[in-house]
């Protein structure tokens, strides 16, 4: 295990943890300064509708997801995690100057699939260094601090976009440019990181089948895929904020301040969980996001939507940090990137469909169901998640 840091706040954390939580920060930056521009940029630049934005994000998503349980068990087969995560990071990187330079929607999404065919590729071996660099029972500390860099970048990149394109009044697209600037400082902050080969069996092949897992695992993808079902991209929270009379800062700031909330309490809520269990966490922001739909459903007011992404913020920074630790809870060391990457896997597959229902609601039935619909599956998830997960879990 790398090196730990003594008592205090970070009691138990180790370099490797926080080099990975820098390299999230700056990897969230440089995502996060194009997020909130790219539904304006395809929908008023590019002129295309709210099903082409769905299209676009969930198949973005999904790459991205679904990446995570191939490159998790590249990773397991190999038993090197770092290598495999600094491909990624430079793929991302590399992905958002190509959005910049597309003059029409199909461009933008091959800049997309590439940005996060890399954020999928570096995800689970990441995630399994961080597991592998501190003992079981800080475990939700350490991916709640990596969840405090990732969400304070997408606190920060917001800001920069509004400093680059509301303050100094630079072209939309020289944001998409720029954007690679922290994405290789991402990259360069894995370079530090001091991984130590898992001695295990080497395997003839990558092992893809959950038949590997427990089915107590199963189970978990099973209640997070029926809560992601109406789990669409942030996106449409976006565009439904703008709609609603926010100007585009406003937009921004609103956003930033979502990702604020959400890098505040990533790290009190992995340390809580690895006191108090995961499993009610997760249910507690899945019942946050129920209200939040709901509340952007029914209402119209620019203040109200203000403050229902701020609450937004809670759910995004639980389910960040908790749910990638439970995640991990499930197997032992050699094969912990897989859980995490399928974990994201069903994730992507089932934000995809929420992403495809999402468009159609909105261009054929109207604004408010799509997050209906997105409540009524958060319910569904919730009950779930109760159902199917014990309050604690031990591994078999």
């Amino acid at each position: 295990m790398a090196e730990r840091t003594p008592g205090g706040l970070f009691s138990g954390l180790s370099r490797n943890t926080f080099l990975l939580a820098l390299s999230s920060l700056f990897a969230d930056i440089s995502t996060e300064m194009i997020v909130p521009v790219l539904p304006i940029f395809l929908t008023q630049s590019l002129k295309v509708s709210a099903s082409v934005l769905g299209l676009v994000e969930g198949i973005a998503g999904a790459t991205q997801n679904v990446t995570q349980g191939l490159a998790g068990s590249l990773s397991d087969k190999l038993q090197h995690r770092k290598p495999i995560a600094l491909m990624g990071y430079f793929l991302a990187a590399v992905g958002k100057p190509l959005m910049g330079l597309a003059t029409m929607w199909q461009a933008v999404l091959g800049g997309r699939f590439i940005d996060r065919l890399g954020a999928g590729t570096r995800s689970a071996p990441r995630d399994a260094l961080i597991a592998s660099s501190v003992a079981e029972a800080d475990r939700g500390r350490a991916f709640g601090l990596e969840g405090a860099g990732d969400n304070a970048g997408a606190c920060l990149g917001p800001l920069l976009a509004v400093l680059l394109f509301v303050v100094w009044h630079l072209p939309i697209r020289v944001l998409f440019y720029l954007a690679v600037i922290p994405g290789l400082l991402a990259f360069s902050m894995v370079l530090f990181v001091r991984e130590r080969p898992i001695k295990a069996a080497v395997k003839s092949k990558i092992d893809v089948s959950l038949s590997r897992f427990p089915k107590a695992y199963c189970k978990f993808l099973l209640a997070t895929a029926l809560f992601g079902i109406g789990n669409s991209s942030n996106a449409f929270l976006i565009l439904e904020t703008k709609d609603i009379g926010a100007s585009l800062t406003t937009t921004i700031l609103i956003y930033a301040g979502f990702n604020l909330v959400a890098a505040l309490i990533s790290y009190p809520a992995g340390s809580l969980s690895d006191r108090l269990g995961r499993r009610n966490l997760l249910v507690l922001s899945i019942m946050i996001f129920f209200i939040t739909y709901l509340g952007f459903a029914t209402t119209h007011n620019v203040a109200i939507i203000g403050f229902l992404f701020a609450f937004y913020g809670l759910y995004q920074g639980i389910i960040r940090s908790v749910g990638k630790a439970l995640a991990s809870d499930y197997v032992s060391g050699e094969l912990r990137a897989s859980a995490i990457g399928w974990y994201n896997t069903t994730i992507g597959f089932s934000g995809l469909a929420a992403s495809l229902i999402g468009g159609r609601l909105w261009d054929t039935v109207g604004h408010p169901a799509v997050f209906f619909f997105g409540a009524a599956f958060a319910a569904v998830g919730a009950l779930a998640f109760i159902a199917l997960i014990p309050a604690v879990v031990k591994r078999d």
